[in-house]
C-alpha cells in the first residue's frame, strides 16, 4: 500500500472510531463532514466531492460509512484495478470491514490490521486469497511477476481444479496452498534468465541483480541504457530481476544513470568511493587510472559488488562503451533496494499555504508524505498536524531561517528525502529563495547534487484578497516593511514607486515589536497618490484560529490595527467598495471591462 489511510466520516460516531484505529496507522488523517464532525485534522462540504478528489490522489481511503456511498460514488471513475487505491467500507460501530478495491494493492491488508484491532473477521472477497493463501498478482517485496497480463487465465484454471508445478525457489510460494504437482498443467518459473514463457506459466523475477554503471560526466542518455541493456542481454539476464541501478555517489546527479533507473522501473542507489574501494580484491578489472579519478578501483563493478553484499558473485564483468562502464552482480536473495549505499537525495521546498489545510495543495501534502525529514519553524511543522507523525522533525525557532536551510540541504545531501517547510508559498518571503542563494554562495558539490523541488502555496496576498473579494485584479506587487535585510532606504524608494505606479500593494512584515514607524512612513507615502478614502485590507491570522479581516480608509491606517501576523493590502486609485447583501462589503480592483463593454457598444452605435 503506498501512503497512509485517510478515513472519510460522515458522523461524530464515526469519527471517533476513526480516530482510535488512526492512532495505530503513522500519518493517516481523519477528516469529516462538516456541520456533522469536530475535532478532525479536515473538513469537507461534500463526500461525493472528498472520495473523488482522494480517489484520484491515488490515497488509501477508509470510508467509515455504508459500502453503497463508495460505491455510487467511485464506480464511475473504475477504470485499470492496477492504477486504484486502496479503499474501505467500515462499519461506524466497528463491526464489519470490507475491501472493496485495491484487495492486492494492500486493501486485505488494511483490512486485516483494522479487523485485528476491532477483533472482527475482514470480509475478505478474493478468491485467490481465500482458496489459496497468496495473490499472485501482488508478490511480495523483492519480487516481481514479469507477465501479469497472463494471471487472469492462470488464476481461473486453478481455481477451476488445475494443479501447478514449480521451476525455481520461491518460499513464499512453496510455503503457500497452492495444489503443487510434479505433473501439473500450470507452470511458475522463478527465474532471472530470459525466455518466453508458454501460455500457461507465470515467470516470477527474484529482484537480485545489482546493474553497476559507471560514465563521464554528461554521458549520452542513449548510450548508457543501450549499455545496460547490451550487458544483460548478452547474459541472458532480464530487466525484471534487476533491483537497483548503482554507481558512486559522485553520480548521483548524472542524468544518464538516473534515467537508466527510470527506465528499468528501479530505484538508483550509490556508495562513497571509499566503500567501492573495499571491494578491489572482488573486481575483475581494477584499474588505476579510475582510482587517481575517483578513489576507488572500479566504479561499475565495485558498485555491484557492493550492492550484492558478501555472498554476492560478479556474475558479468565491465563492459564498455565510449563514455560508460557496466558491471552486474547477483546477490544470493532478493533485495531492499532501499537498504542499498544511499539514495541521491531530496529536498522539497513547500509552501503550506495560509494555515488551514483546505488552503494546501495536493502536490504540497504528497510531497510531506514522501519525505522522512521534516525541517521548518515548529509552528509551520505543528500545523501539518497527522502529516508529520512517524517523520522526524527537525524543529528551529523563528528567525533561524539559515540555519534550517543549511540543516535541510545537509540532510538531503546525506540521501534522504527531505522537506523544508514553509507556510504561505516558499518563493514569497520565504526559503526557497535562500536555498539558491546558499546554493551559489557556497558552491558545495554535495548540495548540487541533492534534487530540489519548490512546491507552491496558496501565498498570504492570495488568501487575503480572496477573503476581501478581488482587490488583486489588477497590476499589484508586495512590498516587505522589515528592515532587518533591506536597509529602510531602498523599502522607501520602492514604495514610492509603487505609489507612483499607482500599484495596489500588499505589504507583508507591517510591524513588529520594536518597529512600528515604517507602517506610518508607508502610509503617507501613498497617500500622496491616492485618496485618503482608498480601500484598505487588513488580514490577520488567515486560515488559523482567530482569523480576522478589516476594511478601513487609506486616511485610518494605524500600527495599532495591525500585528506581526497581519498582512496590509493597500488599493490603488481605482480599487472599490461594494456593499454586500450581508451588511458587510467587498473590495475590487477592475481591470478595464467596463471601458472595453463601452467602447464596444459605440461602436456597434
Amino acid at each position: 500500500m503506498t501512503g497512509a489511510p485517510v478515513f472519510v466520516c460522515l458522523t461524530a460516531r464515526g469519527a471517533d472510531l476513526a480516530h482510535r484505529l488512526a492512532a495505530s496507522l503513522p500519518g493517516a488523517e481523519v477528516r469529516g463532514r462538516q456541520g456533522r464532525v469536530a475535532d478532525v485534522e479536515v473538513l469537507f462540504a461534500s463526500t461525493g466531492e472528498q472520495l473523488r478528489t482522494l480517489f484520484a490522489e491515488r490515497r488509501p481511503i477508509v470510508g467509515v460509512c455504508a459500502a453503497g456511498v463508495l460505491i455510487r460514488t467511485l464506480a464511475p471513475l473504475l477504470k485499470d484495478k492496477t492504477e486504484e487505491p486502496p479503499v474501505l467500507a467500515l462499519a461506524e460501530d466497528g463491526s464489519a470491514v470490507v475491501p472493496l478495491l485495491g484487495g492486492h494493492r494492500g486493501a486485505n491488508e488494511l483490512a486485516r490490521h483494522l479487523g485485528e484491532l476491532l477483533s472482527v473477521a475482514p470480509a475478505i472477497t478474493t478468491a485467490g486469497d481465500l482458496a489459496f493463501g497468496v495473490a499472485l498478482d501482488d508478490p511480495p517485496s523483492g519480487w516481481r511477476l514479469d507477465n501479469p497480463d497472463r494471471h487472469k487465465d492462470f488464476a481461473a484454471a486453478l481455481l477451476a481444479g488445475a494443479r501447478v508445478r514449480l521451476e525455481g525457489n520461491a518460499p513464499w510460494l512453496e510455503d503457500s496452498g497452492l495444489p503443487w504437482s510434479q505433473d501439473g498443467d500450470l507452470t511458475i518459473r522463478v527465474s532471472e534468465q530470459t525466455g518466453e514463457p508458454t501460455a500457461n506459466t507465470l515467470v516470477y523475477r527474484p529482484a537480485s541483480l545489482c546493474l553497476g554503471v559507471g560514465c563521464e560526466r554528461g554521458a549520452p542518455v542513449g548510450e548508457v541504457i543501450a549499455l545496460a541493456r547490451e550487458t544483460l542481454a548478452a547474459h541472458n539476464l532480464a530487466e525484471g530481476a534487476v533491483a537497483a541501478v548503482v554507481s558512486l555517489d559522485l553520480k548521483a546527479d548524472e542524468t544518464a544513470v538516473l534515467a537508466l533507473a527510470t527506465t528499468l522501473g528501479v530505484p538508483a542507489r550509490f556508495f562513497a568511493a571509499a566503500r567501492l574501494e573495499e571491494e578491489t580484491p572482488r573486481l575483475a578489472n581494477p584499474s588505476d587510472l579510475v582510482f587517481r579519478e575517483v578513489g576507488c578501483h572500479g566504479v561499475a563493478e565495485g558498485a555491484a559488488l557492493a550492492a550484492a553484499g558478501p555472498e554476492g558473485v560478479l556474475i558479468a564483468p565491465k563492459r564498455k562503451s565510449a563514455r560508460a562502464t557496466c558491471a552486474i552482480a547477483r546477490a544470493p536473495a532478493p533485495l531492499d533496494a532501499r537498504s542499498l549505499g544511499r539514495g541521491r537525495g531530496s529536498l522539497a521546498v513547500v509552501g503550506l499555504g495560509p494555515g488551514d489545510p483546505a488552503w494546501r495543495a495536493p502536490e504540497a501534502e504528497a510531497a510531506v508524505r514522501a519525505a522522512g525529514d521534516l525541517v521548518g519553524y515548529s509552528l509551520y511543522l505543528d500545523l501539518l498536524g497527522p502529516l508529520a507523525a512517524g517523520k522526524t522533525r527537525h524543529d528551529y525557532p523563528l528567525g533561524a531561517e539559515e540555519a534550517r536551510v543549511r540543516a535541510a540541504l545537509d540532510l538531503a545531501a546525506q540521501g534522504r528525502e527531505v522537506a523544508l517547510v514553509c507556510s504561505g508559498d516558499p518563493g514569497i518571503y520565504a526559503m526557497a529563495s535562500l536555498v539558491f542563494e546558499l546554493l551559489e554562495r557556497e558552491d558545495r558539490a554535495a548540495w548540487h547534487r541533492v534534487e530540489i523541488a519548490v512546491v507552491p502555496g496558496i501565498s498570504a496576498l492570495q488568501a487575503a484578497a480572496a477573503r476581501a473579494g478581488a482587490p488583486l485584479g489588477h497590476d499589484f506587487c508586495a512590498i516587505s516593511l522589515s528592515d532587518l535585510l533591506t536597509p529602510w532606504p531602498v523599502i522607501e524608494r520602492r514604495l514610492r514607486a509603487a505609489a507612483d505606479g499607482d500599484f495596489v500593494v500588499a505589504l507583508y512584515n507591517p510591524v513588529s515589536r520594536r518597529r512600528t514607524h515604517q507602517l506610518a512612513q508607508a502610509q503617507e507615502i501613498l497617500r500622496r497618490h491616492r485618496p485618503g478614502d482608498t480601500p484598505v485590507v487588513i488580514a490577520r491570522n488567515l486560515g488559523r484560529p482567530g482569523e480576522a479581516i478589516q476594511m478601513i480608509g487609506l486616511d485610518d491606517l494605524d500600527a495599532s490595527l495591525v500585528d506581526m501576523l497581519s498582512l496590509v493590502l493597500i488599493g490603488s486609485s481605482e480599487t472599490r467598495r461594494i456593499a454586500r447583501g450581508d451588511g458587510g462589503t467587498w473590495v475590487y480592483t477592475p481591470r478595464g471591462y467596463g471601458a472595453k463593454s463601452r467602447a464596444t457598444s459605440e461602436d456597434a452605435a
